[in-house]
């Protein structure tokens, strides 16, 4: 048997999703009722105000975001009209010729994930992550978003040998992968570029820049100080966003139940351990 909760946060939005299968497979798990509701009434001024600031700060972040992006998309284009694709596709030739001699034993599955993102406390990327899966790490140096043909080769290289992969997407475009994970060969291949630093010295570096013809480059250092100008806002932002949630869960503390929240915890998790008991035992 298979059951699926459906939890009512305490301090946040409620985030609900309804039961497909109300009672006979899902059902609600109401920790509404551990709030102090006389006593949380008294706080209704200052939950307002938390709530409209930390939104105001979001919104003004996502709109710096936006704009961040609509500049760096438009240099970026410029870059790629004259970038030399057939010189980079000699070196991939070279690297799937030695890296993928042999077949794996595995189905050739993809995972997606995300390495890191853009954060209050700035960009924060995960490579300790690619370092406890993969010794031997190519890095591509790649100031304007050339790797991404070059990496979904890799990965075709990789599953059609058979070895599965984890592919990390850009945030602000899950469509175009940023690295490449092959644990069972203990390889990756990954992009580097400032603000994403690998800060290690991999077993190969690939300068992508140096395959790229920038003409205006006048231009593009003016575009790249606007980017970094205007994500350096939304961070700001994402700074406030935080100190009014946090000020938020402050106010809404003292008329939650923790204790009760926590025994309802326990019998959850005793309720979902029994049924994967009996899924073993079936």
């Amino acid at each position: 048997m298979d059951e699926n909760f459906y939890l009512r946060p305490i301090v946040t939005l409620a985030h609900v999703i309804e039961p497909q299968y109300p009672a006979a497979v899902d059902r609600y798990v109401d920790l509404g009722r551990f709030y102090d509701l006389t006593a949380a009434k008294t706080a209704a001024d200052d939950v307002k105000a938390c709530t409209h600031a930390y939104k105001s700060a979001y919104v003004r972040a996502y709109h710096s975001l936006k704009a961040a992006r609509q500049v760096e998309l438009d240099a970026i284009n410029s870059v790629h009209r004259d970038f030399d694709a057939a010189r980079l596709d000699r070196r991939l030739k070279g690297i799937i010729a030695r890296e993928f001699r042999s077949k794996g034993n595995q189905q050739g599955k993809t995972t997606h994930r995300f390495l890191g993102s853009i954060t209050h406390k700035g960009y924060i990327w995960r490579y300790d992550s690619v370092d406890a899966l993969c010794p031997k790490v190519y890095e591509f140096v790649d100031a304007w978003e050339l790797a991404g043909p070059a990496l979904a080769r890799l990965h075709a290289a990789a599953v059609e040998k058979g070895w599965d992969t984890i592919v990390c997407v850009a945030p602000e475009d899950v469509g175009r992968m940023e690295h490449l994970l092959i644990p069972g060969l203990g390889l990756a291949f990954i992009t580097s570029c400032p603000g994403m630093d690998y800060g290690k010295k991999p077993y190969r570096r690939i300068r992508l820049d140096t395959v790229a013809e920038t003409e205006g480059k006048s231009r593009l250092r003016f575009q790249t100080r606007m980017v970094a100008l205007l994500r350096e806002e939304a961070v700001d932002a994402l700074k406030e966003a935080k100190r009014n949630h946090d000020a938020l869960e402050a106010v809404y503390n003292p008329y939650v139940d923790f204790d009760g929240v926590r025994a309802q915890a326990a019998l959850e998790a005793g309720r979902l351990l029994s049924y994967i008991s009996l899924g073993k035992e079936k």
